[in-house]
């Protein structure tokens, strides 16, 4: 079992003892986005090697999105591949970076640049564990959850903007319900299209709003945002491009931005960060081809499309925008 720091004080011996499992087979890494690094992967498979594991054995990822796709990266290639469970405690972990296989590590030149398909057994999401979490670790899941909203749920989205703040007083039926959404969509996408390999295919859908996020996160160097927090502000981004391009109604854009507001996320970019910043960092996503930046973008409320085929004038617009505010905030 590979879990965090934080995690580890609230649950580690609990599940140790539910599995008739010792300390001895956890190993504890510090706690947050910027322990996601291939020294920590190689820290676990030397603990691995050193513990003899074999290939019939079972990797337990307990911990939230840091956690699940460093184990699931070091499980898929241990031994050309073992075994690995999740159990994800955080919002954001349950909806989404549980499901659907991505597992990996980040670089320095970008997040999630090394990493392998290799999909969990199981997937084990207990909503009392999120009762631990911290408000600004709540809101960054309910970005996620926004997101499968914005690109494939509008009843979804709907019912956000009347419980938004049940989400956030944590109770237990709006949560659960929501969860079971997110997770059934992204389970409905990810088998369209597992492994990413259609250019533009469905599974690219779940981006929406991450390669602008993925700037945010690269400029900060993984130490002050949280994932969530970036892709909060990504989908403020996108759904304003997406207006901006005609694609979208002024009315859901703007609804798509108070969401994402109201669920306590930002909606400015870093102090000090420029159109520029942008521009260079997203041109290191894993969505460029041929030179080309492709975009997750809303055609409506509940339909988002892949697309490298935008008026460049019109993200230069939305850049300067979203960069202007974080000047007039600081």
């Amino acid at each position: 079992m590979v879990t965090d720091v934080n995690v580890a004080a609230c649950y580690l011996d609990p599940v140790l003892d539910a599995l008739n499992l010792t300390r001895e087979h956890a190993y504890v890494l510090p706690a947050g986005e910027q322990q996601k690094t291939w020294a920590n992967a190689e820290e676990v498979l030397d603990w691995l090697l050193g513990q003899r594991i074999a290939r019939d054995g079972i990797l337990i990822a307990l911990g939230g999105g840091v956690i699940g796709d460093l184990t699931g990266f070091v499980a898929a290639i241990y031994q050309r591949g073992i075994a690995f469970v999740q159990i994800p405690t955080t919002l954001l972990s349950q909806v989404d970076s549980s499901v659907g296989g991505k597992t990996g590590v980040n670089h320095a030149r970008g997040k999630n640049l090394i990493g392998a398909f290799h999909q969990p057994i199981a997937v084990f999401a207990d909503t009392d564990t999120l009762n631990s979490l911290p408000p600004r670790e709540l809101s960054a899941g309910l970005a996620e959850v926004i997101k499968c909203a914005m690109l494939g749920d509008a009843g979804l989205f709907a019912r956000l903007e009347r419980d938004i703040d049940a989400l956030l007083a944590l109770d237990a039926g709006a949560l659960a319900e929501a969860i079971e959404r997110c997770c059934q969509l992204k389970a409905r996408i990810v088998a369209l299209d597992e492994r990413e390999s259609l250019a533009g295919g469905p599974r690219t859908l779940l981006n929406l709003g991450h390669t602008f996020g993925h700037a945010v996160e690269t400029y900060t160097k993984y130490e002050t945002w949280l994932h969530g927090e970036a892709v909060g502000l990504g989908l403020a981004m996108a759904a304003d491009l997406s207006m901006r391009l005609g694609w979208l109604k002024a009315e859901d854009a703007e609804r798509c931005i108070r969401l994402v507001e109201r669920a306590r996320l930002p909606i400015a970019p870093p102090a000090g960060m420029t159109p520029d910043d942008f521009r260079s960092l997203m041109a290191r996503d894993k969505k460029v081809a041929a030179g080309r930046l492709r975009l997750v973008l809303m055609r409506a409320l509940g339909e988002a499309a892949t697309t490298a085929d935008f008026d460049p004038a019109a993200l230069d617009a939305t850049l300067d925008h979203f960069c202007g505010v974080a000047i007039r905030a600081a």
